[in-house]
């Protein structure tokens, strides 16, 4: 199965029993006001950004209340949180570092991510925004490539095991998890982004299938 529903994901997780997920792999607002830093604006370094092409560029406004984690933690067995260092959580030994060599001076050279895992520290280095390895297609304004994703499930999952996203955003994890072979529902609250994210699904898993049947 793999699913994603336009609506409130509190909503969704409150009828659901416990550990009903194996694992979820998700990315709240980090409660920065992203969308501000694209818009048409000269910084004190000089650099002119872009003006905004994302559609609610604004939802990255708070961070989720207490509720939502007391939800995940419950319907889920394990948990990897992006943004998890600005988020009141437990200590994290295994965490994730994303390593994408922004070119942007003033932007982040990486993202962090809370685990609720025992090992070591794993980091994924892969360039982005603007790079060799960016995606062509961007729907959101902090999509994650579906390569992270991609790699994420290869070390943390496995076959037919069930996979949650409660803020869906782009898809880029519900594709990454149909190529895996994973059972994934996801939740996006936002009809724009939750429409643009099925049209990319669809083109996704059409593509695939056309190359299945042409034996590539």
């Amino acid at each position: 199965m793999n699913i994603a529903y336009n609506m409130d994901c509190m909503e969704a997780m409150r009828q659901m029993p416990d550990n009903a997920f194996d694992l979820a792999v998700v990315d709240p607002p980090y409660g920065i006001n992203f969308g501000e830093f694209n818009r048409t604006n000269k910084t004190a370094d000089g650099y002119r950004y872009k003006s905004n092409k994302y559609h609610n560029a604004r939802w990255d406004v708070s961070v989720p209340e207490e509720e939502y984690f007391t939800e995940l933690f419950r319907v889920s067995k394990g948990q990897i949180i992006w943004g998890g260092n600005y988020y009141n959580l437990p200590p994290c030994k295994e965490f994730i570092f994303w390593f994408k060599r922004n070119p942007v001076s003033n932007f982040s050279d990486g993202e962090f991510a809370w685990t609720s895992f025992g090992g070591v520290a794993k980091c994924f280095d892969y360039a982005y925004y603007g790079n060799i390895n960016s995606e062509t297609e961007r729907i959101h304004p902090t999509q994650k490539p579906v390569a992270l994703y991609a790699w994420i499930y290869k070390l943390y999952a496995k076959p037919g095991m069930k996979i949650l996203d409660t803020h869906l955003g782009s898809g880029s994890s519900r594709i990454a998890a149909y190529d895996a072979g994973l059972d994934f529902t996801g939740y996006e609250i936002d009809p724009t982004y939750f429409k643009l994210q099925e049209e990319r699904f669809a083109r996704h898993t059409s593509q695939t299938n056309l190359f299945l049947e042409e034996g590539l």
